[in-house]
């Protein structure tokens, strides 16, 4: 394969193990990064994974506050890249960038494009109770993630598979695929296939987006659930208080009690609570102030008072 000269933009722990493949095959000339971030319960200034990982390998870190600006523009200019890769960078690209390079501006979107456009596409997936999922590399152009198909790889979603095995596979999956395309591009086998048909959006999730409505249908609960097991966790409340429910597991039974009614709550029965339609299963949660536990571990020290009903707020 020929050894690009590679810029790589990118941030969160997903993004590693691609620029760890480019830092392997081809000459990685910058890394561009968000700013450290004051992160913790001293609010240290913290650098991304990506910036840690350029660090310990003697590349060249950016961090611009606006990847726009005039004079950081001419800086990556200056640098000569004969390929940006972008993976989970966190900020739009100009046009100006998008035609620095020779080769253009290659993305690795976690979806299987069109679907899932946007920031959080593992996240909706999972909400969405999709059943597979997987990566894609494209061409980038001005639009938000519209840019032509390069390569494209699958990834299955069990009914019980969770945001973060989900965000793993397909972490590892990225790095393969990228490859693949590189390789393609070497070759001159590389084919742009235009994006058409039905498409959708995956915005950028809020801490509200967790409210448990126990009104849904017990799958849709429990697909929130596992769409939000890495950040921010779905809640709901008891007494005034907030639980976050990490795991949930659909038991298949009718429910015939009010939705949100606790109608078991020992290490026995388990905590079960009656849903839209059926009966869900809590099997991992968190109290206020207390870490996160499995449902018999918690009831083991802190019974439910029966009758109890899940509310609102």
């Amino acid at each position: 394969m020929r050894k690009f000269r590679v810029v790589f933009m990118g941030t969160p722990e997903f993004s590693v193990p691609c620029l760890a493949m480019l830092h392997e095959t081809c000459e990685v000339v910058g890394v561009v990064t968000q700013p450290d971030k004051p992160r913790g319960r001293g609010q240290k200034l913290t650098p991304s994974p990506v910036k840690a990982f350029a660090v310990s390998k003697g590349l060249p870190v950016y961090q611009p506050v606006k990847v726009k600006e005039a004079a950081f523009v001419e800086q990556l200019a200056a640098l000569a890249p004969e390929l940006i890769v972008v993976v989970a960078f966190g900020q739009i690209l100009s046009q100006r960038i998008l035609d620095i390079p020779a080769y253009g501006c290659i993305n690795v979107h976690a979806s299987l494009l069109p679907h899932y456009r946007g920031a959080a596409p593992m996240q909706w997936c999972v909400i969405n109770g999709e059943r597979e999922t997987g990566v894609t590399t494209m061409r980038m152009d001005a639009g938000l993630d519209t840019g032509d198909m390069l390569r494209k790889r699958t990834f299955p979603i069990g009914e019980d598979t969770t945001l973060s095995e989900v965000h793993d596979g397909l972490m590892a999956l990225g790095a393969d695929v990228l490859r693949e395309t590189l390789e393609a591009l070497s070759d001159g086998t590389l084919v742009r296939v235009p994006q058409t048909g039905a498409s959708n959006y995956a915005p950028m999730l809020d801490k509200e987006i967790g409210h448990i409505d126990w009104q849904q249908p017990a799958k849709k609960i429990h697909d929130l659930v596992r769409g939000l097991d890495a950040w921010p966790g779905a809640y709901t409340f008891l007494g005034g208080k907030k639980y976050k429910i990490w795991k949930t597991c659909c038991t298949g039974e009718k429910a015939a009690a009010t939705p949100g009614t606790i109608l078991a709550a020992d290490r026995r029965t388990g905590l079960r609570v009656a849903a839209g339609d059926e009966v869900l299963e809590i099997v991992e949660l968190q109290a206020p102030g207390k870490k996160r536990m499995t449902a018999a571990e918690y009831l083991n020290g802190h019974p439910f008072q029966l009758p109890a009903r899940f509310e609102e707020h």
